[in-house]
């Protein structure tokens, strides 16, 4: 029998949970016999949503918890005194190494402060970023950091970079990944004093493919495949991304919907567009890694629905399976010998 991922999934996480949490991680398990999900929440309310469905028994474990860390709260804190909540108990298990990934739609800086502080850093990764793939007009890109470094240093913005490099070379399948900081022109001398000071270094290293600056209007064209920010501009371009992204897709179908002529047309041309929205539907491609962790933990959005938590449950099977943290411990530790 093929060896199990073991993915823990913070049931109490997001706007949507348990409901659509439990439900992603269902077709999870339901779509691969490589995947066992541990649940981490309040075991009532994760028994009530599971009655909806079937999966195979020995694929899905409970480890009951009493207490939930809201968005609200702040991180440090409600990671220090809440020891039995969803995602302390969760990434214990990672830490404990009894699970070998954390999926969680809740509260984006406990678990950027959980991660660091209990699953800890691999010795040499200065800043773990976050890093979501987003879609672009040839595939997907690379965007780290997303959130979580926004007081970011160059020395972060070049191990981003080779963390960034390995992961799409190794996960997504990408040759030789082109590697771009974001920049407003295209001329060495432009740019922050940030990117100024990590112009230079991008440049220097012999073990990624260094394009140069990429402008925000480049992203969409797929110019390059991992994209090198600080958190603030990071997050600032996928939030842009999302908003726009939501808002075309609307107009579109506003305009197919608007007389009789666009109607018929849209009949026609719906399996297309179908299809052409579903490689712009940020979902498909789960959550965004922590990169950098001794162990993996995948953010989903907290608004994130059963698509997106299936989706981020099966790229913790690619994450494991292509030995990521083992490539970047081995990777960082060159660098520093």
């Amino acid at each position: 029998m093929q060896e199990q991922v073991r993915v823990v999934v913070d049931a109490m996480g997001g706007d949507n949970a348990p409901a659509e949490i439990v439900k992603g991680a269902v077709e999870a398990v339901n779509s691969r016999p490589d995947i066992k999900v541990i649940f981490t929440g309040r075991k009532e309310d994760i028994e009530r949503e599971l009655q909806k469905y079937t999966w195979p028994r020995d694929q899905v474990e409970i480890v009951h918890t009493s207490e939930v860390i809201e968005t609200a709260e702040p991180p440090v804190n409600a990671i220090r005194k809440k020891k039995d909540s969803s995602i302390v108990v969760g990434m214990g298990l990672v830490k404990k190494g009894e699970a070998d990934a954390f999926v969680s739609s809740g509260s984006t800086g406990a678990i950027l402060v959980g991660g660091q502080v209990l699953v800890g850093r691999i010795k040499g990764v200065e800043r773990p970023p976050l890093a979501p793939l987003i879609p672009t007009k040839t595939g997907v890109s690379l965007l780290v950091d997303c959130g979580a470094n926004v007081d970011a240093r160059p020395g972060h913005l070049l191990q981003f970079a080779r963390m960034g490099s390995i992961y799409m070379e190794s996960v997504v399948g990408v040759k030789n990944p082109r590697v771009g900081i974001v920049n407003i022109g295209a001329e060495e001398e432009k740019g922050n004093a940030l990117v100024k000071e990590t112009f230079p270094l991008l440049k220097e290293c012999k073990d990624i493919n260094f394009i140069g600056s990429v402008e925000a209007r480049e992203i969409p064209q797929g110019v390059c495949d991992v994209i090198v920010c600080e958190a603030f501009v990071g997050n600032v371009i996928l939030k842009l991304y999302e908003g726009t992204g939501s808002v075309f897709m609307s107009m579109i179908k506003k305009g197919l919907m608007s007389s009789l002529r666009s109607k018929v047309g849209a009949l026609l041309i719906k399996p297309a567009l179908k299809q052409t929205l579903k490689s712009f539907d940020a979902s498909e491609y789960g959550g965004a890694p922590l990169l950098g962790l001794n162990g993996l933990v995948v953010k989903s959005h907290g608004s994130s629905t059963a698509k997106e938590i299936k989706n981020s449950v099966i790229q913790c099977v690619s994450f494991k399976q292509e030995r990521i943290n083992e490539k970047i411990r081995e990777r960082i530790t060159e660098q520093n010998d």
